[in-house]
């Protein structure tokens, strides 16, 4: 799970660099849209617009902004519409990858996820080839400095975190998604500062990517998914050392 962690904290990092240019407002619009369309415009009984508002607010979206999009998705306000999308395939180093999107036109958004894909030294499968590897998990990283384990674990677990996994130089506390908030709630309340929180989809098994031009090979894949306007999320097996990472991410 490693490798998922890292590229969390990479997405987290890019996606402060994509606010400035509001392109982090468009996925989360599509998103709020989403989760208000199929589970209603009540935060309270809809985890997924639950998350989504609060992802909202940690980019500093305005108030306005949240609510045309729930109103949207509820219909109280005519809007475009969208539906999910997921998309499967491999990476550079037989990687998994899991690519999902909010579109209005399917057509398109397969033809340029399959034209990322090919360019970037990868390839589309068929679907169910890799969703089965992955499992829907809260994902919460805390850096190792921050914070010792024994408190840690005590605050995860009393939350209802399901587990404590230690990595190079970063703890991840896995919850299920039904947790999540509890969790991450109890964290902020004793000024723990958290690196990344998402609920996310965890690798059952990683692939340990090794050679430097795969693992650059990737990331360019990884980035260039992310940065299509009807991607919303792209998750991934790999594992690859840190020190390569840094070099190449």
């Amino acid at each position: 799970m490693s490798g998922h962690s890292k590229w969390s904290t990479i997405k987290h990092k890019k996606a402060a660099q994509d606010a400035k240019r509001g392109k982090i407002f468009t996925k989360l619009i599509k998103e709020i849209t989403v989760a208000a369309r199929l589970g209603g415009g009540d935060p309270a009984a809809n985890p997924r617009l639950r998350a989504a508002i609060s992802a909202a607010k940690n980019a500093n979206m305005p108030k306005d902004n949240i609510e045309r999009a729930i109103k949207k998705g509820t219909g109280e306000l005519e809007g475009v519409s969208y539906e999910d999308v997921t998309y499967e395939g491999y990476g550079p180093g037989g990687v998994a990858v899991l690519v999902e999107t909010i579109t209005d036109n399917r057509q398109r958004t397969v033809a340029e996820v399959r034209h990322i894909f090919a360019k970037r030294g990868g390839s589309m499968g068929e679907p169910g080839s890799v969703a089965w590897m992955f499992s829907k998990k809260g994902l919460i990283v805390v850096e190792k400095d921050k914070v010792d384990e024994e408190t840690l674990m005590e605050i995860a677990l009393e939350a209802g975190a399901d587990d404590l996994e230690e990595q190079e130089s970063e703890w991840e506390i896995v919850t299920a998604p039904e947790h999540f908030s509890k969790v991450k709630e109890a964290l902020e309340s004793r000024n723990i500062p958290i690196l990344s929180a998402d609920i996310t989809m965890v690798p059952q098994n990683t692939v340990r990517v090794e050679d430097e031009q795969k693992a650059s090979q990737l990331m360019k894949l990884m980035e260039a998914l992310e940065d299509n306007d009807d991607v919303q999320h792209v998750y991934a097996n790999f594992d690859i050392p840190e020190k390569i990472l840094e070099k190449v991410a």
